[in-house]
């Protein structure tokens, strides 16, 4: 059937109208994708067209920057423990390599058979560093010359630059690069520190914080007074900015700012002094392993590690501190290798990148007998009363004995120190424990615990390094903490064939919280698990040897500008005083005056000028399971008008302190004061009687006065300061001259 005439027109009509919808729907989507378009270009160039501008400026400029001459470590006369020599940089451009056919790689094979070195190896070191390229690689800007070696001689310097035209983008020219050790024979490693590249992290962390103190290339101090004083010593980089196309080309320089030169740091350290004692720690520890044990056997001692610090007294300026195993701190400069790094942490070499004097911690043994006297006397035992000390006493079903000394009968406590008596220590300390209630008393007071701490010990002394330890002062709240730590492992602990281990074990397993005899005994001698650096001993000793002021140990002094203009000065600082009363540290200070006379360190100081050079001594043998026994030697020593210096020296399985450390302490102490073997005087030959009384003053062109010091009286009469002129520029001249730094530009 046909459809009729009307139902056609009909279908027609229907068919124009859903063409004309959809026309409509177009338009509208046209409408709307043109309107969101022009909000975004209106959202673009208007509203954040500021700050897409900028972007594409930076995309139009890399910048170049230009290290800073890093400033120098002095000591207290301005002499360098770390200076910048001036090296031969050969460098070359990244950008102008790969503008050649073969990327550069003919020209780098030519530049390494002149440095002498291998190709692949000159090839990796400028290539840029990624997340999985190894090292060497540069991990600067790709737009500045990258350094292929800081060691070229002047005969390869002179060959690239007089053959140009065969080495294209290849620079050799004199850069400051730092130096380490200084000259004066100083190693000084664990003082000073060292240096590494910035990383990624420390550059992500600046820009979160909008800054811009760091570059790329800078390097930055990681330990030692380069980290501690790095933002004085680094300078700013300068920055040159470079306009690029877009294949990365160079087409102009868009701005530049000239790098600034760091500051110089004046250190307490003496460079001679430190020099000493670098070489009298070495003496100690090779005569501890030409030593012979108590028992004869004829295996010597291990002297696996040492330390030594020299202190000023009367302010806690450090003047010297040595610790053994050192290393070369050159093996950081240009970054060190995966090998030296290995060697640097190696247990079986010491680990010789641990600073001893500061992060070493080893039982006291006797030389922690003055913070027993102290708290004995200030617990009211009496200091004019006698004490047994009788060989050995026995508490609990355990003997305790002297190790230093044989039994001498009753004796005051100033004699028990001088002949080091542990059984007197023993007692009192085994007294104190039964009146604090034992190992169940209520609020005990542990006057011994109490006094060490008020002493310093088991916190950090707050010295101007990075990484101090705080030693541990093992009371009732450690024992605790100690516990719950290991004591599932000492449950679990079967039989090791050991009789002593299994019986420690068991009992600790059981009650190894408890405060008992035995550890109250052990604390009073410096035995047990009472731990100490020698940096803290060492201020031990100077605040008794100062009349009880605990200074915090410091060895920055002041910071001084390129031109020689002074920045600030770095003060001493009290960190409290010593809640021990004046005749109890005169008691002390007779005592230490006794030992070094009458006592166990009189071998020593035999012929010693007491007079002129009054001498104050402890002498200490740390006892150490399963290990040899840890030397320890403790002093002070000044004028008639009061300590100057005090010197702690410490040899891990070194054997006695009078034996091993002692006669080195004493070598330190003839370099200060200008005392030979026999006991006399030279003051001409007194290395520092006493530290400078100012700062040495750093000229504009480098040069160098040392600050003047008084010394004592000369024959004839007449002291005073003493400054002399130049007297050889550009070499370490005697001491007392003025001379230059050398900062390697």
């Amino acid at each position: 059937m046909k459809p009729s005439l009307r139902n056609a027109g009909r279908s027609k009509g229907d068919g124009a109208h859903r063409v004309r919808a959809r026309m409509v729907v177009l338009q509208i989507l046209v409408l709307s994708l043109m309107i969101t378009l022009f909000s975004r270009l209106w959202y673009l160039q208007i509203r954040e067209g500021d700050h897409y501008a900028a972007a594409a400026s930076q995309n139009q400029v890399r910048d170049v920057v230009t290290p800073a001459v890093r400033g120098q470590i002095l000591d207290d006369k301005g002499r360098p423990l770390v200076n910048n020599r001036t090296a031969l940089v050969v460098s070359v451009s990244r950008t102008d390599l790969l503008r050649m056919p073969d990327d550069g790689a003919a020209v780098l094979t030519k530049l390494a058979k002149v440095l002498e070195l291998p190709v692949d190896e000159v090839k990796a070191r400028t290539r840029l560093c990624e997340r999985n390229v190894p090292k060497p690689c540069w991990n600067g800007s790709p737009y500045q010359p990258i350094p292929v070696t800081d060691n070229a001689t002047t005969q390869q310097a002179l060959t690239i630059m007089e053959h140009r035209e065969d080495f294209p983008g290849v620079t050799a020219e004199p850069t400051a690069v730092r130096q380490y050790p200084a000259p004066e024979g100083v190693n000084g490693a664990h003082i000073v520190g060292y240096l590494s590249p910035v990383s990624d992290d420390e550059l992500a962390k600046q820009k979160a914080e909008g800054k811009k103190d760091l570059q790329r290339a800078d390097e930055v101090g990681r330990s030692g007074l380069e980290r501690t004083y790095d933002a004085d010593l680094r300078g700013k980089s300068g920055v040159t900015g470079l306009s690029v196309d877009h294949l990365g080309r160079v087409t102009g320089t868009v701005g530049e700012t000239p790098p600034v030169a760091g500051n110089h740091l004046v250190t307490s350290i003496d460079a001679k002094i430190q020099a000493i004692t670098e070489q009298q720690l070495d003496e100690a520890m090779k005569r501890a392993r030409a030593t012979f044990d108590a028992g004869n056997t004829h295996k010597n001692f291990i002297a696996d590690a040492g330390a030594a610090v020299v202190m000023d007294v009367r302010t806690g300026r450090v003047i010297a501190m040595a610790s053994a195993p050192n290393y070369d701190p050159s093996v950081w400069v240009g970054g060190i290798s995966p090998e030296d790094y290995k060697a640097l942490t190696d247990e079986k070499a010491g680990v010789p990148l641990v600073s001893r004097a500061i992060q070493g911690q080893f039982a006291p043994g006797s030389i922690f007998k003055v913070v027993s006297t102290s708290a004995a006397a200030e617990s009211g035992y009496s200091t004019k009363a006698n004490y047994d000390c009788s060989p050995s006493i026995s508490v609990g079903g355990q003997t305790f004995n002297n190790l230093e000394s044989r039994g001498y009968g009753s004796i005051s406590l100033q004699r028990a120190l001088e002949v080091s008596c542990n059984t007197v220590f023993y007692g009192i300390g085994y007294d104190m424990w039964l009146k604090d209630g034992g190992i169940f008393g209520k609020n005990p007071r542990d006057p011994m615990v109490t006094m060490a701490k008020n002493y310093g010990l088991g916190s950090p002394s707050g010295i101007d390094l990075p990484g101090e330890s705080g030693g541990r002062i093992a009371d009732r709240a450690w024992k605790k903490r100690n516990w719950e730590q290991n004591k599932d492992a000492w449950c679990k602990q079967g039989k090791t064939g050991n009789d002593y281990v299994d019986k420690i074990a068991k009992e600790n397993c059981v009650d190894g919280w408890q405060f008992r005899a035995g550890d109250a005994i052990n604390f009073a001698i410096g035995q047990g698990d009472t731990t100490v650096t020698p940096l803290q001993m060492a201020r031990v000793y100077a605040s008794i040897a100062n009349g009880g002021t605990l200074w915090k140990p410091i060895i920055g002094k002041a910071v001084i500008s390129p031109e020689g203009k002074l920045v600030r000065e770095i003060q001493p600082q009290s960190a409290g005083t010593l809640p021990v009363s004046g005749p109890t540290l005169q008691y002390l200070q007779n005592a230490l005056l006794g030992v070094a006379r009458n006592g166990t360190a009189s071998g020593v100081f035999a012929n010693w000028p007491n007079a002129q050079v009054p001498m104050s001594a402890k002498t200490g043998t740390g006892s150490v399971y399963g290990k040899q026994s840890t030397s320890w030697f403790a002093t002070y020593a000044g004028s008639t008008d009061g300590p100057q210096y005090a010197v702690v020296m410490m040899v891990s399985q070194g054997g006695t302190g009078s034996g091993t450390s002692g006669p080195s302490v004493r070598k330190i102490y003839e370099a200060l004061f200008g005392v030979d073997e026999k006991g006399a005087i030279n003051p001409g030959a007194a290395l520092l009687p006493s530290p400078p009384a100012g700062l040495p003053q750093v000229k504009a062109d480098g040069t160098v006065v040392p600050a003047a010091y008084t010394l004592p009286p000369r024959p004839g009469g007449g002291n005073g300061p003493i400054t002399t002129a130049l007297s050889a520029p550009g070499a370490l001249p005697p001491d007392r001259v003025a001379y230059r730094t050398g900062r390697g530009t």
